[in-house]
């Protein structure tokens, strides 16, 4: 466990790392605008993923230890490039990406739908190396054909198109290949796999839909309001803030497989909160780091017309640190089939976003947008603290660090890994 810890978190960060150089290479050779058009471009992309998933996201890695991938594949593709079709449609008509990406967006989204439902396998095999490989494959062969296509005297955003394609299609052959290694189910098989995809899916997707809206709707919002380039600059603030989510998401991921293959209630609880105090803990030291950076130091990593990101970055934090902790509750009701409260939660998120995003957005500009995601992230993640409290008997003393921590967590760390 602990070897896939450490593997999930080195992808976490070279993912990270290579997506800063994306944003370093658009900032200086398009600026903030050509920065706000790849930013809705990857938004579109996201959209199209969401119907997508609904047959071919977190729902597999609970399905895969009980059910044969011959009986659970195929529904999944035919479901994405239905999802594919659709998302292209509505896409265009709404316009929701810039003249003549949309198609690209559609297709992308379907590459990359697949890819996702084989890593999803492997998480569910609990092959966590194989996931991280082949995202940071797909990272480094990004950031390499845009480095390359970027060199050319006019550069624009479909630049970054096609060295999406490029990695992702790295990528697929990757996880394809991968997925020839054939791991045994456990138990008895359920008898109708598609309902429990559709059930356990139509929850999960719903949540991350809302969450997406959660955490991407203001993009939106900052560009009708302020426009593109504003947009370019608010994405970079928003990029190194998350950077502090490199911990939480990789043990989210070791989380979700650990508990979808364990079936005792207290250990399930541990772990939860061992990894929650870890998560925490670590995207705190990130984010003190962040901000003692200064504005400058950015606008010359990022390009000339990227200002005023330390501040931003201050507004963040407090919702960073909030979805922090969410990573930890938001895989413990996914692995244990508890989708309904992430869902719950994001929708309250949602609500927020959207009324303080109307009304902070037009007159604060970037950091109302900031102040907007913050507050819409701590109401999310209070919902799901509450709930995982309930759910299991925790006491509000349990969640905060005491003495027995570091005892119980070298304990637990030290069992897993053997």
């Amino acid at each position: 466990m602990l070897r896939a810890i450490s593997g999930t978190i080195l992808a976490r960060i070279v993912t990270t790392v290579m997506g800063l150089l994306v944003a370093v290479i658009a900032g200086h050779r398009m600026g903030a605008e050509g920065l706000g058009v790849i930013g809705l471009v990857v938004l579109g992309i996201t959209l199209v993923r969401l119907g997508m998933d609904l047959m071919g996201g977190g729902a597999i890695v609970y399905l895969v230890p009980r059910v044969a991938l011959g009986r659970l594949l195929p529904p999944c593709y035919l479901w994405a490039l239905a999802a594919a079709a659709l998302g292209y449609g509505l896409v265009a008509l709404l316009g929701l990406v810039p003249g003549g990406y949309a198609g690209h967006v559609a297709v992308l989204a379907l590459l990359q739908g697949i890819n996702a439902i084989h890593l999803n396998v492997l998480v569910g095999q609990q092959r966590i190396r194989a996931n991280n490989h082949i995202t940071m494959v797909q990272s480094l062969a990004l950031v390499a054909a845009f480095m390359l296509l970027s060199r050319a005297a006019h550069t624009n955003a479909m630049d970054y198109v096609d060295a999406a394609y490029v990695s992702v299609i790295a990528a697929l052959l990757l996880s394809t290949w991968a997925m020839r290694k054939q791991v045994p189910t456990r138990g008895q098989a359920p008898v109708n796999v598609l309902g429990i995809l559709l059930k356990q899916g139509v929850y999960v997707q719903l949540a991350n839909a809302t969450q997406l809206l959660n955490y991407r709707l203001a993009y939106w919002l900052i560009g009708k309001f302020q426009g593109t380039a504003m947009l370019g600059i608010y994405t970079v603030a928003n990029q190194l803030a998350e950077g502090a989510w490199l911990v939480p998401k990789s043990l989210a991921v070791v989380l979700y497989s650990k508990i979808s293959n364990t079936h005792m209630a207290e250990q399930q609880r541990l772990l939860t909160l061992t990894f929650l105090k870890t998560a925490m803990a670590c995207a705190t030291a990130v984010i003190l780091v962040l901000l003692l950076l200064p504005s400058a130091l950015f606008q010359w990593a990022f390009g000339p017309e990227i200002t005023g990101i330390t501040p931003l970055i201050a507004w963040l934090a407090p919702g960073i640190l909030s979805m922090s902790a969410s990573q930890a509750f938001s895989h413990f009701f996914s692995g244990t089939a508890r989708n309904v409260h992430n869902l719950i939660g994001s929708a309250l998120g949602l609500v927020s976003t959207v009324v303080a995003g109307l009304v902070l957005i037009p007159r604060l500009g970037l950091p109302g947008a900031a102040i907007a995601a913050s507050c819409a992230y701590g109401l999310s993640a209070m919902y799901q603290t509450v709930a995982f409290m309930r759910v299991t008997g925790t006491r509000f003393s349990d969640l905060w660090p005491n003495a027995a921590d570091g005892r119980r967590a070298r304990e637990l760390f030290g069992r897993l890994y053997k």
